[in-house]
């Protein structure tokens, strides 16, 4: 017997595919209706289906594959980023303001502010090459929520057995090694949940900055010109099923990596 919360999940689901395909078919019949015979801006889900068949697997694999490639580049270096910012904050405390600072910073610019600047500043990448701006990008998007998971979870470790590093002569690195960096795995693992659709989603808007003729961003853009609202309609879906996958692996990561929280969450709930 399915637990309640997949039950719910998958009536979810089904009840958000019923309502898109009868918007779709009467509110939204006549919006935006194409010349080109391709339907109107908001096509129902058995057409956008159709266009997935349509444009087919290997179309699809060219642009996510590259754009996949520069989400995990952004990814890894803004994760790698901010574990080192949250580490420093918690070995040298002093220097909380000025981190927290650049971490809200990287959050509150707005990337399609800062991203005509790195366009301009890395140029076009060569053919084959993922684009310094999406990688840019999507490692922007990543650093604030991975930088707070982690200070959270580096916050949460036991006080007694920090003391007893203490006792016993240990500092703020033993006391990192020993205590803190087991304590704040949780937190971490739930920062990177959140940051890898981010991380993603940067790669994507870093594409459409140009400079590339492969991934993502210009393949929207191709469909989007040529109105063909079921194929930006297929390679969104896609999209938003291959970047749900990142937050998915490191959910089942996390159930291997912290076994200790299962009997917490359950209980919660």
């Amino acid at each position: 017997m399915w637990p309640v919360k997949r039950l719910y999940g998958a009536l979810g689901l089904v009840g958000t595919v019923v309502a898109w395909w009868v918007l779709a078919e009467t509110v939204f019949a006549d919006v935006g209706v194409a010349p080109n015979g391709q339907g109107g801006t908001i096509p129902n889900p058995a057409e956008v289906v159709g266009a997935i068949v349509e444009v087919g697997p290997a179309y699809l694999y060219r642009h996510i594959s590259v754009t996949g490639l520069e989400a995990l580049l952004g990814f890894a270096w803004g994760v790698g980023l901010a574990l080192v910012l949250a580490s420093v904050v918690v070995l040298a405390p002093r220097l909380e303001g000025f981190i927290t600072l650049i971490a809200t910073v990287s959050y509150c610019i707005p990337v399609v502010a800062i991203g005509p600047i790195v366009r301009i500043v890395a140029g076009s990448p060569k053919p084959g090459e993922p684009s310094v701006t999406a990688v840019f990008l999507s490692a922007m998007l990543v650093v604030f929520t991975t930088v707070i998971g982690t200070l959270v979870g580096l916050r949460a470790a036991d006080t007694a057995s920090l003391d007893l590093i203490r006792v016993y002569g240990g500092g703020r690195w033993k006391q990192f090694v020993l205590v803190r960096s087991i304590a704040a795995l949780p937190g971490v693992l739930n920062a990177l949940k959140i940051a890898a659709p981010l991380a993603f989603l940067g790669a994507i808007i870093g594409e459409y900055m140009g400079g590339v003729d492969v991934g993502i961003g210009p393949a929207l853009v191709n469909a989007q010109q040529t109105l063909q609202a079921p194929r930006a309609w297929a390679i969104a879906l896609v999209t938003g099923i291959c970047s749900g996958m990142g937050f998915v692996v490191i959910a089942i990561i996390s159930r291997f990596v912290t076994p200790w929280t299962r009997g917490t969450s359950r209980s919660e709930a």
